[in-house]
């Protein structure tokens, strides 16, 4: 079979295409999670944004302002907590130090022997001290690289504003490049919103709520080191099975210890029992569709994975990753995959 020149020229148009995308994904590999963390904020602040776009009436004007206003928080955040809390957690560090773990191992294993209570002592200190350190760098780090930092806060503003902005056109786009029948593509798209808003406001925005809330009590209780515990508190709170109480009842405990009033520990643990711990089930029943039934396992599983793979980001886009491929993997199993590419 010989090979004709319209057929050249399709292997020779698909053998372009695939090295410009290689080049694309080259470029964009090192910029991709600051453009994946301004798609993100765009979603988080759409309802924002709308309710803005009424009383200005310029798409640009209402994505100006919040634009703004978000990068000015997160550059201040950064100049002015990174030290507060480099020097906090470096305090905590020092206190770590002091503990007797040793004591505290027979306290848990009674009966262990002296031997065990020794080698758990030593991979516990040693385990501490590693983690200690790779967080102060961490903290450090973000100190002498500011000015990359910066680039990449200035790209994530610069995608968060376009894509608020265009998004009716960017909608379009996507709709255009889609392989989906339109029916399909409508049901694929809710099921997708759906799942992008019980990670990001179901999961993440109360988890980081409820830290910040459970971070007050600890200002108004005169806590040491208040600021670092919130930020611990806040990522504690985004994790499934695990939340803030992870964090608040040591501090309950260390207000009992150190002699706290009865009704100071009282009223503690009533306003994080009662309150924040609770907040998520009124919370997100506003916040995200009750349609929507993400196991919690999936997402803490994802979290996991992907902090190994994004960082930090991987919190939100691990279990974004394994939703999606849920649904579509449901379509499989429903034998409705292959109608969704069917015109």
């Amino acid at each position: 079979m010989e090979l004709t020149d319209k057929d050249a020229k399709k292997i020779l148009v698909f053998g372009i295409l695939i090295i410009l995308l290689i080049l694309v994904f080259s470029v964009l590999r090192p910029i991709m999670l600051s453009i994946f963390g301004g798609l993100i904020l765009a979603f988080i602040f759409l309802p924002i944004y709308l309710f803005i776009l009424k009383y200005v009436k310029s798409k640009s004007l209402a994505a100006g302002i919040i634009t703004i206003l978000i990068i000015i928080i997160i550059v201040l955040s950064f100049w002015l907590l990174i030290p507060i809390l480099s020097k906090q957690f470096f305090e905590i560090f020092k206190l770590s130090d002091k503990i007797d773990i040793g004591s505290m191992i027979r306290i848990i294993l009674p009966y262990a022997s002296d031997q065990l209570v020794n080698q758990l002592s030593t991979t516990l200190n040693n385990s501490i001290s590693k983690f200690g350190t790779s967080i102060l760098n961490s903290l450090l780090g973000l100190l002498v690289n500011f000015g990359t930092i910066a680039l990449h806060l200035l790209l994530v503003g610069f995608v968060f504003f376009f894509t608020l902005r265009d998004l009716d056109k960017l909608k379009e786009f996507c709709s255009v490049l889609s392989p989906l029948n339109k029916d399909q593509e409508k049901k694929v798209v809710v099921q997708f919103k759906n799942i992008t808003g019980s990670i990001i406001y179901g999961q993440i925005t109360i988890g980081l709520l409820q830290g910040l809330l459970a971070g007050i009590s600890y200002f108004i209780v005169g806590v040491p080191n208040a600021i670092i515990l919130t930020v611990i508190s806040m990522v504690f709170g985004t994790i499934p099975m695990i939340g803030v109480g992870i964090i608040y009842l040591p501090v309950a405990v260390f207000l009992i210890v150190g002699n706290a009033s009865p009704l100071t520990v009282v009223l503690f643990l009533a306003y994080n029992l009662l309150f924040v711990s609770t907040i998520d089930n009124f919370l997100r029943a506003h916040l995200i569709s009750k349609k929507t039934k993400m196991s919690q396992a999936i997402v803490i599983i994802g979290m996991i994975g992907g902090i190994f793979v994004f960082g930090l980001l991987g919190l939100i886009l691990g279990p974004l990753i394994l939703g999606y491929f849920i649904t579509l993997l449901n379509a499989y199993k429903d034998k409705t995959l292959t109608s969704l590419f069917s015109s």
